[in-house]
């Protein structure tokens, strides 16, 4: 059978992913992440240049996927809200890859940076609907974020302070309180009508 480049490459993604989830940057190893792939640590060096290279390639493309899934609609800022909270319950490597990268890279520059930055600014402009109040929306998208991403961040205390049997109704209870927070925050983030501004964004 001859050599398939990319599926050598998606191997090593999907393993990397996984081992970085697990372990973080410092307590993942090249020699594990080529032998879940099936590949020789020399593909991965070849592919990706470096560990921190790998890992930092993992986190893009993570954010990526939920981005292209998931963006928060300010016609229905309830409903994406809610999509949002299913799809990092359902992936929770982001969480646990985002947390691994506070605390092993927060003070390190990476290239990618200005790509991610550039992501959120879009983001921000579309929820805005326009230039004027780029940075409400910001503000409102970041803290939004933070409503969701805190549940999985930390499930077992969010099913302690909320006193539930289970997991399962933490989570459930949470998503409906996410919903209705990022609905108020919207509305409260409006300004008022008639005052000349920019259309601000509105909840659904």
């Amino acid at each position: 059978m001859p050599y398939d480049a990319e599926d050598t490459r998606r191997r090593i993604f999907l393993a990397a992913a996984d081992e970085f989830a697990e372990r973080g940057l410092a307590g993942a190893r090249v020699d594990r992440i080529a032998a879940a792939a099936r590949a020789n640590k020399q593909a991965i060096y070849l592919y990706y240049g470096s560990k921190e290279k790998l890992f930092a390639a993992v986190v893009r493309a993570k954010l990526a996927e939920v981005g292209d899934i998931v963006d928060v609609d300010p016609d229905a800022v309830g409903e994406s809200v809610g999509r949002l909270f299913d799809w990092h319950r359902e992936h929770p490597e982001l969480i646990r890859l985002l947390l691994w990268e506070a605390l092993e890279t927060y003070d390190e520059p990476d290239e990618t940076d200005a790509e991610r930055r550039d992501t959120f600014r879009a983001k921000a402009r579309r929820f805005a609907g326009g230039e004027t109040r780029v940075r409400a929306a910001q503000d409102l998208l970041f803290t939004i974020m933070g409503l969701v991403s805190w549940n999985f961040a930390v499930p077992r205390t969010c099913r302690l302070v909320l006193d539930e049997p289970t997991e399962e109704a933490a989570f459930a209870r949470r998503r409906a309180t996410v919903i209705e927070a990022a609905r108020a925050l919207t509305r409260a983030a409006a300004p008022p009508t008639g005052c000349g501004s920019a259309p601000a964004p509105r909840g659904g």
